[in-house]
């Protein structure tokens, strides 16, 4: 890349940064979780599903089952009759039950810190490794859910559609000690402003960075 075009995207970059810094300060996980199972769990339950309605279903869950021993005590048919409300509650079932089995029987009942271990377990991608390598652990992670994609895409911070390659341009171009904030403030404004259907546009701080808006203008 010529030396002004990447002064210029990198000026980009930073403005962005900046302004959803700004924007969402307190920009924070939104799964309930005490633990580094809870969360895992609490990811596994969160695909194609609000987190308020896994926030509903974990708070009757954890309470009757806080650790993996705990959950495979109960049949799959409690446990799929405690989940039900959230969708593919089958199949979530049955991942995190096998996942429960695998942290016992592997791990000695905890949640392995690396993202390597994590894909192992059934229903666990990148994503969900990378939220609970970031949000249990602390550790630099860039997770691609549907809110970064679309804002990331959006804002031309990359023109991919797979999430592996969306996480691989970001981690590039963003500071390792910002992955994790950066994350949460990317779900943010996807959730709160920049909607798959009807974003905000007028009334997004990002309008003069957002090719789409620019172009629509």
């Amino acid at each position: 890349m010529e030396p002004n075009r990447l002064m210029m995207r990198d000026c980009k970059i930073n403005r962005i940064l900046c302004i959803l810094e700004q924007t969402y300060p307190e920009a924070h996980c939104e799964l309930n979780f005490r633990n580094p199972f809870e969360l895992l769990v609490a990811t596994i339950l969160s695909a194609q599903t609000t987190d308020q309605k896994v926030n509903k279903v974990t708070a009757v869950l954890f309470e009757r089952c806080p650790t993996p021993k705990k959950m495979l005590e109960i049949t799959p048919r409690e446990f799929e009759e405690i989940i039900r409300p959230i969708g593919l509650f089958r199949t979530k079932a049955k991942n995190i039950l096998q996942t429960c089995e695998l942290l016992i029987e592997e791990h000695h009942g905890d949640v392995p810190s690396n993202l390597d271990d994590l894909v192992k377990m059934p229903g666990v991608g990148r994503k969900t490794a990378g939220v609970v390598l970031a949000n249990a652990y602390g550790i630099p992670a860039l997770p691609v859910d549907t809110h970064v994609l679309r804002v990331a895409n959006r804002l031309g911070l990359s023109r991919e559609k797979d999430p592996s390659k969306v996480e691989k341009e970001l981690t590039a171009l963003i500071p390792m000690e910002l992955w994790i904030d950066t994350h949460h403030r990317l779900i943010f404004h996807g959730r709160r402003l920049c909607h798959a259907r009807k974003p905000e546009c007028p009334v997004c701080p990002l309008k003069d960075c957002c090719p789409v808006f620019t172009s629509a203008s």
